[in-house]
């Protein structure tokens, strides 16, 4: 018997779902249904941001259409890229003559759709450029071959900068470097204590055993890179904590973006604890949090866990993401 969840047919679920979002939200988005993509409904005179990628990561990417952030978002099948004709759809609806800035995740099939798409724009007379996501540590160091690190929560800082950058009419070479130096600057870790489970389907991804948790956990119900001791929170944050700070070098003095990230099924209260320790952990090492985002941005439908994100900041970096945003699921 399939998992309990609030679908009518698991075939229709993101259109239906796409449908709701735009019904909640008509003054910001409008979803165009063949082929899908969500665009804003007030278009502005400036580069034009898109990004996507498979559902089921709700907010991201549909709920970050809107002032200061993205332009168009393309949803795939739940954990599926969408088609190049979608994006290429997709960056003609948000094109204004500036050119079009592509955020990319590092996936195998978003990056060939995506890339397939720029060139099928290019023929249309639309420049673009691409930013690809790759900020996922548990993923780096591969074998040689390998498609190197997930795109993970680090894209919501790469959508919300240079959104904001956009808005203040940066140009598309602008954009493209200021989103490689993001990149450059983030790393995400992830644990799940639950797996999900897929509409219509009757079991998670993959099952835990009783007191283990899953390691640097993926976004689409992928194993991690191995099981750990369930312990108290303090233990887990350290454990996802010292890795990102040697990957990105951070030393006392060092200012820091914090993303801490809600797979799904995680509860805010959980989020806050994990915070709280997360901020205990930099203070003993001299790092400060200059800026926070606590909730869950980046799902991968019912997971239970959480990723933590830290971005390096400096004051050009933090006067962007201070500027305002409006969107479905990103306001201030």
């Amino acid at each position: 018997m399939a998992a309990r969840q609030l679908v009518n047919d698991p075939d229709d679920f993101v259109r239906e779902a796409l449908e709701g979002l735009q019904r909640a939200h008509p003054d910001l988005v409008r979803y165009h249904e063949d082929p899908a993509y969500v665009v804003r409904a007030r278009q502005a005179d400036k580069v034009a941001l898109v990004s996507g990628g498979g559902s089921g990561h709700e907010p991201l990417h549909t709920g970050f259409v809107g002032s200061g952030m993205l332009d168009a978002a393309v949803p795939g099948a739940v954990f599926a890229s969408p088609t190049a004709f979608q994006i290429r759809a997709a960056i003609a609806a948000a094109d204004r003559g500036r050119g079009v800035l592509l955020i990319v995740k590092n996936y195998t099939g978003d990056v060939l759709n995506f890339r397939i798409a720029a060139e099928l724009a290019a023929d249309d007379g639309i420049e673009t450029r691409t930013v690809l996501v790759d900020d996922d540590l548990a993923t780096d160091g591969q074998e040689d071959g390998a498609p190197g690190r997930r795109g993970t929560a680090a894209v919501v800082a790469v959508e919300k900068i240079c959104g904001a950058a956009a808005e203040n009419g940066a140009s598309l070479d602008e954009l493209a470097a200021l989103g490689e130096r993001i990149v450059s600057s983030a790393r995400t870790l992830a644990l799940a204590l639950e797996a999900c489970t897929q509409p219509g389907q009757d079991r998670p991804s993959f099952d835990l055993p009783d007191g283990e948790i899953e390691f640097g956990v993926g976004i689409h119900g992928e194993h991690g890179v191995g099981r750990r001791p369930y312990a108290p929170v303090r233990e887990l944050v350290g454990d996802l904590t010292k890795p990102l700070v040697a990957a990105l070098g951070l030393d006392r003095g060092d200012e820091v973006i914090a993303i801490v990230n809600g797979l799904g099924a995680t509860h805010g209260l959980e989020l806050s604890v994990v915070h709280r320790e997360l901020g205990g952990f930099l203070d003993g090492l001299g790092v400060r949090i200059g800026r926070a985002l606590v909730g869950s941005y980046v799902t991968a439908l019912d997971m239970r866990g959480c990723s933590i994100t830290l971005l390096r900041a400096d004051d050009e970096l933090l006067a962007l993401w201070d500027a305002p945003v409006r969107t479905p699921a990103l306001t201030w």
